[in-house]
């Protein structure tokens, strides 16, 4: 019985190995040829303008705007629709009674009319005209909107490639730290360097680790915010950016970024179609005060006249509604929009200037870490550690220089970081990008 028992045990378990081979067997092509493939081609790396066509393309508030636009074109068709003729049938004297029951159309004078009303002073033109003049400021309000998106979407590309650099410095620093401990280890096997100062490395070595994790999520977060702005449903591990995350010296100057503002700017441009539309509006608010005849044309039939045919002008006579109050309405809109003009152009140069400034300063902090301290403070820390490795330098001075060189790196990704907000703010205020 004993035996029998384990001969099926075996059996069942040549069975199962058998099953689990097969399997193996039949998924390892497939294992093979996934390990072979790059890892890039699993990944979508987009660069800016990538990045830019893509968000054009799907971001649903800029096609919201796009048919806010064609809802304004439509309307030009029905501003310049003509009025409609009016047709008017009557059948009068129908007496079924008398003086003929058998006759109750003997009488009957049948009459057709039909009318129009004839629009004068351009009226049909000028609510054409204003109605284009509405699709233009449309158009503008749309572009002013993809402005400020486009100011967005720079900003989160900007992070992600910030959030790379620093990913990249933290990886870069944790393998350095890693192989000095790598030599310290070396050096306290010799007797050359205390239990106590191998520990204080060690646990030094959690900052660094700190800073890895940080920079991880932080361009995860940065590729998340990226990707609801270009409203994808790409995975965020197959996602990622590239471009050049450095500062440029190359500039334009003040006077040719404001004659570029005042020509690029969508709002301003809103604001000047807003002052043409005010003058058209109110135009056609004289327009709309003249009197409009209406003629009219009808034919009949009245016994012993078989047939009649007659005409008429009907003319209003405007007395006391003369369009009195749209008249004064559009005039004094036509001063608002004047000022609203002024107040969009003085927020123009407010803008550029601002922009400007904050440039400026960033670029007055970022030109001594790229010609000294960057240098300075690789140098201190490859000297200082040279020294420690040889018993030139204290542990302290080793992990002072170590914490420099950190602190100098980060503090300059973030001013190349701040240098690119700068930039974007220059490009919104401009109107367009005027600093890639």
């Amino acid at each position: 019985m004993k035996q029998t028992v384990e001969k099926r045990l075996r059996d069942r378990n040549r069975v199962a190995n058998g099953f689990v081979l097969r399997a193996l067997l039949t998924a390892l092509p497939g294992l093979i040829l996934a390990s072979c493939l790059p890892q890039a081609a699993f990944a979508q790396v987009l660069t800016w303008q990538q990045v830019r066509s893509q968000f054009e393309t799907n971001n649903p508030a800029l096609r919201a705007a796009d048919l806010s636009v064609d809802e304004s074109r439509a309307q030009e068709i029905t501003a310049f629709l003509r009025p409609n003729p009016t047709a008017t049938a009557t059948l009068d004297q129908f007496n079924p009674l008398w003086p003929n029951p058998y006759r109750p159309l003997g009488f009957l004078l049948p009459l057709v009319s039909t009318s129009y009303l004839h629009e004068r002073e351009d009226k049909r033109e000028l609510r054409l005209e204003s109605a284009k003049k509405n699709t233009e400021i449309t158009a503008s309000q749309r572009a002013d909107l993809e402005r400020n998106l486009l100011f967005n979407l720079r900003g989160a590309f900007v992070q992600a490639l910030q959030a790379k650099a620093i990913l990249e410095v933290a990886r870069e620093n944790l393998a350095y730290y890693d192989r000095l401990l790598s030599v310290s280890q070396e050096r306290l096997n010799a007797g050359d360097i205390s239990q106590v100062d191998m520990q204080r490395l060690d646990l030094q070595r959690v900052q660094y680790e700190s800073d890895v994790q940080t920079a991880e999520v932080n361009t995860r977060t940065a590729k998340i915010q990226l990707l609801q702005l270009l409203n994808s449903r790409t995975p965020v591990e197959q996602f990622d950016v590239t471009g050049t995350f450095e500062y440029s010296e190359s500039l334009l100057l003040p006077d040719d970024l404001r004659r570029m503002a005042l020509v690029s700017r969508p709002d301003l441009m809103g604001a000047g179609y807003a002052v043409d539309k005010a003058g058209t509006d109110h135009k056609l608010a004289v327009s709309n005060g003249s009197a409009d005849p209406t003629f009219s044309v009808d034919a009949g039939r009245n016994p012993p006249i078989p047939i009649y045919v007659g005409g008429s002008v009907s003319v209003p006579i405007r007395i006391f509604d003369r369009n009195q109050g749209e008249k004064a309405r559009t005039e004094i809109d036509i001063q608002r929009t004047r000022r609203v003009q002024e107040t969009a152009t003085a927020q123009v140069f407010s803008d550029v200037e601002s922009a400007l400034a904050a440039l400026n300063g960033t670029l007055n902090l970022l030109r001594p870490y790229k010609a000294k301290y960057l240098d300075e403070a690789a140098k201190v820390r490859d000297t200082i550690s040279f020294a420690y490795q040889n018993g030139g330098a204290s542990l302290l001075d080793f992990l002072n220089a170590q914490n420099e060189y950190r602190s100098i790196r980060m503090s300059y990704l973030n001013l190349v970081g701040s240098y690119f907000t700068a930039a974007n703010q220059v490009n919104l205020a401009v109107g367009r990008e005027v600093i890639q």
